[in-house]
């Protein structure tokens, strides 16, 4: 049973930052087949994909983000962070972990997601 768990700062000024850690349980993200994969969701709107990075280490962005955005890993802790550059208040959201099979159409397994607010 795959468990995720994200962390970081709730609070970010804006133009800093955005920095989260998934710690994951139950599984590898070296070893396993599964886009371990960063979702927010800004208040009232629907769930954005941010971007994803695989068990080699290659890593996908959203093009509408990609600019800003960097994922990457911390093998010897089983983690992924994503950085979020550049930040403002639009980038206010609940962010969540999360991951799915090479070979399945949705995110099989979620973080609980936490809440970011950029503002000064």
């Amino acid at each position: 049973q795959v468990q995720l768990q994200e962390s970081g700062p709730g609070l970010v000024k804006p133009s800093q930052t955005l920095s989260l850690t998934c710690t994951v349980s139950g599984g590898s993200i070296t070893t396993n087949y599964y886009y371990w994969s960063w979702i927010r969701q800004p208040p009232g709107k629907g769930l954005e994909w941010m971007g994803a990075i695989v068990y080699s280490g290659s890593t996908y962005y959203s093009l509408s983000l990609r600019s800003h955005t960097s994922i990457s890993r911390d093998t010897s802790k089983n983690q992924f962070t994503l950085q979020l550059s550049s930040v403002t208040p639009e980038d206010t959201a609940v962010y969540y972990c999360a991951a799915r099979g090479s070979g399945d159409y949705y995110y099989e397994y979620w973080g609980q997601g936490t809440q970011v607010t950029v503002s000064s």
